[in-house]
């Protein structure tokens, strides 16, 4: 078989016997692509150390996005080269299992990479946020929602899209299916409740989804029988555009205000273990990356209240 055969019976294998996410499939497909059109040979037996080297020297160098006339171009990150080498690396291993000889899996280091910082911003921006849609507009019930969601149950984009309005929200409580098709429950502020009651009760349609596109284009759709959804692409411009008008400078995603749940959390008193929990992560490693702004948080509390009088 050749590797544009085994890959397509590679992304199967992880899809059905992995019980991995489309999201996750389709960036393994897109990681393996621009390898296979790097390397451009088709028996798994040419691939050598040498095009290996050379794919690494390639992605190091590949622009992260076209850049503007006028400025630096910009590299992939560290992370993201990682990423291509942990799609191709799990590539290897399936079909080292299936009796293919190929390059070994073992060989492939992975970047070095810094120590993590985290986007965050400060408790005044994100007051700022909550507050920037209009009320008055159905448009800005949806949007003021969907910003008390994210802060309250510290959801992930995906998360949010795929919840439906028929979720009970009597008991402040929500099932939501997460990554590797894990189900948790999150809990829903006051605040989050009432935003969301209040945008549902302006809703005309019967559209299945907790929250949909309600520009003109999405009635087109909707005749047609068709969901109109917000695609979490919709939802992340959704929050660029309050942090905008909130004053914020600097680029704000959904994730950002996900850091803010868990930061909130962790400031007033939660262990790592429950945010944990709560957030969804597969491992407390991942949640780690949190202490150290609660390590500096808790070191500016010490120097502002510790001892005052010999200072």
């Amino acid at each position: 078989m050749n590797l544009f055969s085994l890959k397509q019976d590679f992304l199967q294998y992880i899809e059905i016997e992995k019980g991995r996410s489309a999201l996750t499939v389709r960036n393994y497909d897109h990681y393996l692509d621009r390898f296979l059109e790097f390397i451009k040979v088709e028996s798994p037996t040419e691939i050598t150390e040498t095009m290996m080297r050379e794919y690494r020297v390639y992605l190091n160098r590949h622009p992260a996005r076209a850049a503007k006339k006028g400025q630096a171009v910009e590299t992939l990150d560290k992370r993201t080269q990682n990423y291509h080498l942990i799609a191709l690396r799990a590539f290897l291993k399936y079909m080292r299992r299936q009796g293919v000889k190929s390059y070994d899996p073992e060989r492939i280091e992975l970047a070095k990479t810094g120590e993590r910082e985290l986007d965050l911003i400060s408790e005044k921006e994100l007051q700022n946020l909550m507050s920037a849609p209009d009320t008055k507009t159905i448009i800005g019930l949806r949007d003021k929602a969907i910003l008390e969601m994210f802060f309250s149950t510290g959801l992930r984009v995906s998360e949010l899209c795929s919840l439906d309005r028929d979720a009970d929200l009597k008991t402040g409580e929500i099932s939501v299916r997460g990554k590797g098709g894990k189900i948790r429950v999150v809990f829903v502020s006051g605040a989050a409740l009432s935003a969301v009651k209040d945008y549902l009760k302006g809703r005309v349609d019967i559209d299945e989804a907790m929250f949909i596109d309600h520009s003109p284009r999405a009635q087109a759709r909707m005749v047609k029988e068709e969901s109109i959804r917000l695609t979490p692409r919709s939802v992340e411009r959704i929050v660029q555009k309050y942090a905008e008008l909130a004053g914020i400078a600097k680029k704000c995603t959904p994730h950002i205000i996900r850091h803010s749940f868990a930061t909130d959390l962790l400031y007033n008193g939660a262990d790592l273990r429950t945010v944990q929990m709560m957030l969804g992560h597969a491992s407390i490693a991942t949640t780690q990356i949190y202490t150290n702004v609660t390590n500096k948080f808790l070191r500016d509390q010490f120097e502002k209240f510790h001892n005052k009088k010999n200072k």
